[in-house]
């Protein structure tokens, strides 16, 4: 008996030691915390004792800490390193304060639920951070912009509880991992304002994902939308402003879509009907997209942003396609509506336009001729060639088309050339008339029913490998050992690239400490405030998609953002080391131009201009160019970033662009110590161009938009992508025209006739002078060079001699290039037919901008390379009326719904359904 006593007693000691143990290490933890973060609570003590008691810590009864929940507290420091040691710990929230450093490993934190670490300033993450989470159900990390790149963990498939990730603005990079059928309760994806590239992963199929937010990444996400046909729970999809290509999905599926943002894109082909019918969708936005075929027609009550100017719809008015264009856009749909076709394939007459790949009788009525050969297209041959009823000529050969020859085709009348010879086409081979040239050579599987996705071996191959029992041991051998050496070549190569990151990092800190932290003035403020969360038709709760990009706190940051910023002086002055001349970019009437660095190394350029115009009236009409020209965004503009009042001074901060200026590569290349620039670089520059001043054009019927265009004013990012760099907003324009300031001495050269004589500046005189900038990427001369004789002084007018014949352009041409090849030659050419026809003497028989970029689009398409990037698009391509009247009435296109509450035990304060329990306007990413 006395032994079993000494035993129990034995056996509970071992276990108060455990316990006071572990509430020892909770408390050294707590202590580090407190000791860590400032300003200190005032209930906190520093020793760590009574911690239970601490406001926003909550302990179970044995002094376990299963909740930190301290947000908004203006808190900085760091946090501690055993974080993790808090094995009790189910609620982390910590968001809205200004923490910063490495975030600790939460790794086995098996009771954890909850951590909201959003809009704080950490700078990196653990590379084990999300191990062992499983029961984690609400993560959210959005608003770190301090953070090292970092790409979503596979750990993260552990968290099989996990409800809502969060991680906007989060400086998330890579591709969208490949494992969200494995997250069963996952419904809301927030990751939008990162770097993610690639295309949406397979498992979002398999997912029940309701929200998804993958808006505005760097580089933008590419490939299709297909996926999203299959995810029948969404609710709200926000994809826009990347690069996604392709047709819209049927989302017939779909049935709980309210909201879908698909805008700024490079989506083409025929809005699908199914769209127009989703009984509960309520907005809907298209805009800046290559969408083609009937105007779609949505129900009363969705808010729609079409994009008529951006779109290539064939009416602007709804109805039906003409019967032709109908049929070459089911052609098109059938190879997957490819960008080619979309820049081209514009308004309801194929026969009427510059219609790519088609060619039409001499009547001009009907299709006569359809030349896909080598265009690298995928797909099937659709059956609506036969739709197309004069067609004789179909010429499909050398692309990677499958499937079948429809047999509809051999009913043709006129056909007489039909080639689809070096493609995988199968199944049976078609009997066409006599008179028809079918030519089908190098199609290994025509004439084999191939099983739908195999082109590997005709059905009736001996040969396969299958056949043979040790192929499938010898392939996993082989496969193996390569995948074990490609794998370790990739480890090696990422772990070298983490070393040069990091190296880089500290370099650019220790380089930018000299800056220190530049504060929020004190007298700076956003010309657009937030506004207050309005309320759709149908009683949902709708913050704006604008006021969610320029909301936040950053008050450790200068107050720059994307959006009307107002920037202080001091900032400006401190980032271009007083206005030194040794960072001067350029001079001009205006005033002058300086590089400018942030601490965090980010370049601008700031315009320093003096202005005598005193009082409130002059200041308020000056921020109200503002207020609109911060909004006019656009791929191939530079964008005006933020202003500065300083007494009688205006400055405008803009993005640094830092290649320079055209003209610095075309008529002063050594002294800029670059090469000169290679034909395939000039004419996608002008082609860059011509897309800005097309946008341009776009706005307003061309009434409020003055530009500059000549190639000082044509700035090159290190990608030597174009951006047009001059241009304001012009007030009092009557009848579609506006007066500027007539300065010939210095622009002579780039004066339409019309304008020189009368002041009044139309669309037409952009196209003179763009006519004159592509005169100088062929020629390599100035405009106006009075070094020259009297004859030759004057670009235009000598040019227009030139053009007479083919030998004298070959002439012409800059001797930097290189002429012998005939492929070149032949798109200088064209290009400088085009420039004649711009430049031409009358306004009415120079063309539209948009005639000049489809001219210029198939020049640039033959060298576009293999994956290229595109920076981000911010444009809003709707007539000046209906920008301002969007911009004054909510700041934004986009819409969030309230739809139901969700109650929550934990001591975070309830939210709606859908959002984070710690959502305010800084969640609107």
């Amino acid at each position: 008996m006395a032994n079993n006593r000494r035993r129990h007693l034995l056996h509970l000691t071992v276990i108060l030691l455990l316990i006071s143990s572990v509430t020892a290490d909770d408390a050294a933890v707590m202590s580090k915390l407190s000791s860590a973060i400032s300003p200190v609570p005032p209930t906190w003590k520093q020793n760590g004792d009574g911690y239970c008691d601490w406001k926003g810590i909550s302990c179970d009864n044995t002094k376990r800490v299963t909740s930190i929940n301290i947000p908004g507290g203006s808190l900085t420091g760091t946090l501690p390193s055993d974080l993790n040691t808090l094995s009790q710990l189910k609620t982390l929230a910590i968001q809205r304060n200004k923490l910063n450093g490495q975030l600790p490993s939460l790794a086995n934190l098996t009771l954890l639920e909850e951590v909201y670490l959003d809009s704080n300033n950490f700078t990196s993450i653990s590379s084990n951070f999300f191990l062992g989470l499983s029961s984690l159900q609400k993560f959210s990390i959005s608003d770190n912009v301090n953070l090292s790149p970092w790409s979503i963990p596979n750990e993260l498939t552990e968290s099989t509880n996990l409800q809502t990730f969060e991680a906007s603005n989060a400086n998330i990079t890579g591709s969208i991992p490949d494992f969200f059928d494995k997250l069963p309760s996952l419904q809301d994806l927030r990751l939008s304002y990162n770097n993610l590239t690639g295309e949406l992963p397979a498992s979002f199929g398999e997912s029940e994902i309701v929200n998804l937010w993958l808006n505005n990444q760097d580089q933008g996400l590419s490939g299709g939308l297909d996926v999203l046909s299959s995810m029948s729970q969404l609710s709200q999809v926000w994809l826009q402003a990347n690069e996604f290509t392709g047709g819209i999905p049927d989302l017939s599926k779909c049935t709980s879509l309210l909201d879908l943002q698909l805008r700024d894109n490079q989506l083409t082909g025929v809005v699908p009907v199914s769209l127009m019918s989703l009984p509960k969708l309520l907005n809907v936005t298209l805009q800046n997209n290559k969408l083609q075929g009937p105007l779609p027609v949505f129900g009363k009550d969705v808010k729609v942003e079409l994009g008529l100017t951006t779109n290539s719809f064939c009416l602007a008015i709804p109805g039906d396609c003409d019967p032709q264009v109908t049929a070459l856009l089911e052609v098109a749909r059938d190879i997957g509506y490819p960008m080619s076709l979309a820049e081209s394939w514009k308004g309801n007459n194929a026969c009427g336009g510059d219609w790519n790949f088609v060619s039409c009788d001499p009547s001009e009525k009907n299709v006569t001729s359809v030349n896909f050969g080598k265009r690298g297209f995928l797909g099937t041959i659709s059956p609506s060639f036969a739709n197309l009823t004069s067609l004789k000529t179909l010429l499909l050969n050398d692309n990677s088309l499958t499937g079948s020859i429809p047999e509809i085709l051999t009913s043709l009348p006129d056909l007489q050339l039909f080639n689809v010879s070096n493609n995988n086409i199968s199944g049976a081979i078609p009997v066409f008339p006599p008179k028809v040239n079918f030519l089908r050579d190098n199609n290994p599987f025509l004439g084999h029913n191939i099983p739908s996705g195999n082109t590997n071996q005709p059905a009736s191959s001996s040969n396969s490998s299958d056949s043979d029992p040790r192929s499938p041991g010898k392939s996993k051998g082989s496969s193996g050992s390569v995948g074990m050496i490609i794998g370790i070549v990739i480890s090696v190569l990422v772990f070298v690239g983490i070393i040069l990151f990091v190296s880089y990092k500290c370099y650019v800190k220790n380089r930018y400490q000299k800056f220190g932290r530049v504060g929020s003035p004190g007298n700076g403020k956003e010309l657009v405030k937030e506004s207050e969360l309005g309320s759709s038709s149908n009683g949902f709760k709708v913050p704006t998609e604008l006021q969610s990009q320029s909301s936040g706190d950053h008050s450790e940051m200068p107050v720059f953002e994307r959006g009307n910023v107002m920037i202080s002086y001091q900032v400006l002055k401190q980032v271009t080391d007083n206005f030194s001349d040794n960072n001067v970019l350029g001079k001009g009437g205006f005033g002058v131009v300086y590089k400018g660095e942030l601490h965090d190394g980010t370049k601008i350029a700031v315009k320093r201009m003096e202005s005598g115009v005193k009082g409130t009236k002059g200041l308020n009409e000056f921020q109200a160019e503002i207020g609109v020209l911060t909004k006019v965004r656009h791929r191939h503009l530079v964008a005006l970033l933020g202003y500065c009042v300083n007494e009688h001074e205006r400055l405008l901060v803009y993005e640094y662009m830092p290649q320079g200026t055209l003209s610095q590569h075309l008529f002063d290349w050594s002294v800029h110590q670059s090469p000169p620039l290679s034909w395939k670089q000039r004419v996608s520059i002008a082609l860059d161009v011509g897309r800005g001043v097309e946008y341009l054009h776009s706005l307003a019927q061309q009434s409020f938009i003055h530009r500059d265009l000549k190639p000082s004013n044509i700035l090159l990012g290190n990608d030597m992508r174009a951006k047009v760099a001059d241009f304001g907003l012009v007030k009092n324009a009557p009848d579609g025209k506006y007066s500027v300031e007539t300065k010939l001495a210095g622009t002579f050269g780039y004066l339409a006739p019309e304008y020189a004589a009368t002041g009044r500046v139309t669309t037409k005189v952009d196209v003179f002078a763009f006519g004159v900038v592509l005169m100088e990427l062929i020629t390599g001369r100035k405009a106006l060079d009075e070094t020259m004789p009297d004859e030759r002084c004057h670009l235009v007018t000598w040019f227009r001699r030139v053009l007479i014949s083919k030998e004298n352009i070959r002439k012409s041409v800059d001797q930097m290039l290189d002429t012998d090849d005939e492929e070149t030659l032949e798109s200088i050419l064209k290009v400088a037919e085009l420039a004649g026809h711009c430049t031409a003497r009358e306004p009415f028989q120079r063309p539209d901008m948009g005639h000049a970029v489809n001219v210029l689009g198939p020049l640039v398409e033959q060298w576009k390379p293999s994956q290229q990037k595109e920076e981000e698009t911010y444009d809003h391509r709707m007539s000046l009326p209906e920008v301002l009247q969007r911009w004054q009435a909510d700041e934004g296109t986009s819409r969030m719904f309230d739809m139901s509450f969700d109650q929550t035990q934990s001591s975070i304060p309830t939210k709606p359904l859908g959002f984070s329990d710690t959502f305010d306007s800084t969640d609107c990413r």
